[in-house]
């Protein structure tokens, strides 16, 4: 049986992207690491312990880098809530960007909303009912 650990994206400045995960998204630090030999430095984010199955983010940064191409090839996270309008508001009245205010999805009923994290990255939140519905 196989089942999803984490997803790494790269960070251009780690305490932010620390702050905006467990502040404005409500994630917990789960754990660190630094690695002085090859110059970068890990966090790993999540809602819940990895002994408990629970996917989380691995965000990497490697010294001296700021900043990244985050490219076309990367979409989004996904994360299901019970109320993505509260959380929007929530992170919002955080400071964070909400870019996609919630909503149905065009065509469907699903409802989403999308907000990014400081290094651009976006984020999607679906309402829990339908999260594991797909988008329709």
């Amino acid at each position: 049986m196989s089942q999803l650990l984490h997803t790494m994206i790269r960070v251009g400045n780690l305490e932010r992207s620390i702050a905006f995960y467990t502040e404005v998204l409500g994630m917990k630090l789960l754990r660190t690491s630094e690695n002085p030999e090859y110059k970068y430095s890990l966090a790993f984010v999540g809602y819940g312990e990895e002994s408990t199955g629970q996917a989380v983010v691995e965000l990497t940064y490697n010294w001296g880098t700021d900043k990244y191409d985050l490219g076309t090839g990367f979409g989004h996270l996904a994360i299901g809530d019970e109320d993505i309008y509260a959380r929007c508001a929530a992170i919002a009245a955080a400071g964070g960007k909400v870019t996609r205010a919630p909503g149905p999805v065009a065509g469907g009923t699903t409802e989403i909303a999308f907000v990014e994290d400081p290094d651009g990255y976006k984020i999607e939140f679906i309402q829990m009912k339908s999260a594991t519905q797909g988008l329709g």
